[in-house]
């Protein structure tokens, strides 16, 4: 096993960037939910423990509360934003409703370097969210720094190297953020900062074989990254056991089947089989214009289709998945989990709960940055690594409202040109995503001398480095315009064409 640092999630968006952070220290991490037991965390080696953030008040009922003996573990402990709160509820300190909300920027003012800011500036710009603050400090600490709202915003005990924080390291916003991180991890717990890529890759593989043994895998190959990067791997751990199933759902781009079987019967040596289920989906979907409905329909229908290959397949025992850890924080629900739901992914919230097969997520603890390098690290080609998000539930998410064969072969035509154009421009590699959206609308144009009534295409292109946050691009006007006449001249059924400027919160970066 290597070194690894627990991280105890209570529900912040933030927990696996916490996560992220720490592996791009090379230090490995490990998210574990916030009541696993103490002794489990002895047993598994782990040298320091994070608390991460949470939505709750540590005064409310339902506060997630870890098990208290994980503060007589003898390792160390660093209390993030709701963390430090309960560091200092727990153990003896005092809690209050602050005045104000701090959210967003402030100044953190540093008393005392310490471990934890060793070599680090008096003054910091630091990112802030929370309501609550300490107000008394539990036996056995000091302040060592302070915001405009929390006089306690950074505490320690060294005796027992326990460390808490009032803001949030792990966020770009936080200017030194990584260094605090880094401080605490070899500072503190003494981190070799020695885990890699292949070490992921070793782990994974290692913990693939033991959980699937001698069963068969079969896994739906959609050719984008994320299901190329799971099948990869996945092969890597088991070989002939693993069958991938590509569904042509009938909500694929352009040319998309053509080019999945072309490249992966050429260049890979595993066992694909293509199922044709676009008359099925489009069947289900008929009428169907609210978007949940929509994911759910399709999950089901994904899955459906799975367990009827399973009769030409033979019988296997787990259903793979590509998913990534922002479908999942963006589709947990408050209960056991005290986060919150923004909307369900058809590889999380859309599977039935009475799915016959066990799920294999090997990527789920990563984000699209981490998977690309692990593709990289295995082999795969550069067509694959770097091309683009693409969601599970394809074009049926960018069709807004009812899904028709029609208003899918508009968008397929639009989203091509698109295609083509950020390709010869270069802008493809430079953004996140781009593709197009198909409105439920229609536009008065001008074709020749002919008055035109026909659809509007939007079009979505962003940059981000994990799909946590995303800005919309500053294409060039000219690279805009060339797409704009290409589309409304050459796509029959649309004639207008829009930018989408939105950024990532407050919309999502899908728009449905």
């Amino acid at each position: 096993m290597p070194q690894t640092i627990a991280v105890l999630d209570f529900g912040s968006q933030y927990t696996q960037v916490i996560a992220r952070r720490i592996r791009e220290c090379q230090v490995y991490s490990k998210i574990y939910h916030f009541s696993t037991p103490a002794e489990t965390l002895r047993k598994e080696g782990v040298i320091g423990i994070v608390l991460s953030g949470g939505p709750s008040s540590v005064f409310s009922s339902k506060a997630p509360i870890p098990d208290r003996k994980i503060f007589e573990l003898g390792v160390p402990v660093l209390g993030i934003c709701y963390g430090i709160q309960l560091m200092g509820h727990l153990l003896g300190g005092k809690v209050a409703r602050g005045e104000r909300r701090e959210y967003g920027k402030g100044t953190l003012e540093i008393r005392k370097s310490g471990r934890l800011f060793k070599g680090l500036p008096k003054k910091l710009q630091v990112w802030n969210s929370h309501g609550d603050k300490l107000m008394k400090l539990p036996p056995g600490f000091a302040a060592i720094g302070k915001t405009e709202n929390s006089p306690y915003a950074v505490i320690e005990d060294l005796k027992r190297n326990f460390y808490g924080i009032q803001f949030h390291p792990e966020v770009f916003h936080t200017e030194r953020g990584i260094d605090v991180l880094k401080n605490f991890l070899a500072g503190v717990c003494g981190a070799a900062q020695d885990w890699t890529t292949k070490d992921f890759i070793a782990h994974a593989v290692d913990e693939i074989r033991r959980t699937v043994g001698k069963s068969r895998v079969i896994l739906g190959l959609s050719g984008g990254v994320d299901s190329s990067v799971a099948a990869a791997l996945i092969h890597t751990a088991i070989g002939r056991q693993l069958t991938c199933v590509f569904v042509d759902n009938g909500l694929l781009r352009k040319g998309e089947r053509e080019t999945v079987e072309s490249l992966y019967k050429r260049n890979f040596k595993i066992d694909l089989r293509v199922v044709d289920a676009s008359a099925l989906f489009l069947k289900l979907l008929k009428g169907v214009d609210e978007p949940e409905r929509k994911r759910k329909i399709i999950g089901k229908a994904f899955v459906d289709v799975f367990e009827k290959s399973l009769r030409k397949i033979g019988h296997a025992d787990y259903l793979a998945q590509g998913t990534l850890y922002p479908d999942i924080i963006e589709s947990v629900a408050i209960g056991d989990n005290p986060a919150a739901l923004i909307k369900s992914h058809h590889n999380v919230g859309g599977l039935p709960a009475r799915m016959r097969l066990k799920l294999l997520e090997p990527l789920k603890e990563l984000f699209k940055d981490e998977v690309r390098r692990v593709g990289l690290a295995l082999g795969l080609p550069r067509e694959v690594v770097w091309r683009q998000p693409f969601p599970g539930p394809g074009l049926g998410v960018r069709v807004v409202g009812a899904i028709t064969a029609e208003y899918l072969e508009v968008l397929r035509n639009a989203d091509f040109i698109l295609q083509e154009e950020m390709m010869k421009s270069g802008w493809y590699w430079k953004v996140w995503q781009s593709f197009c959206v198909f409105l439920p609308v229609k536009s008065v144009g001008v074709v020749g001398d002919e008055r035109n009534y026909a659809h509007v295409i939007a079009i979505r292109t962003v940059e981000s480095t994990d799909a946590m946050t995303a800005d919309w691009t500053r294409l060039p006007y000219d690279l805009l315009q060339k797409i704009s006449s290409r589309i409304t001249n050459e796509v029959t059924g649309v004639s207008r064409v829009v930018y989408d400027v939105s950024s990532k919160p407050p919309a999502t970066i899908e728009w449905e």
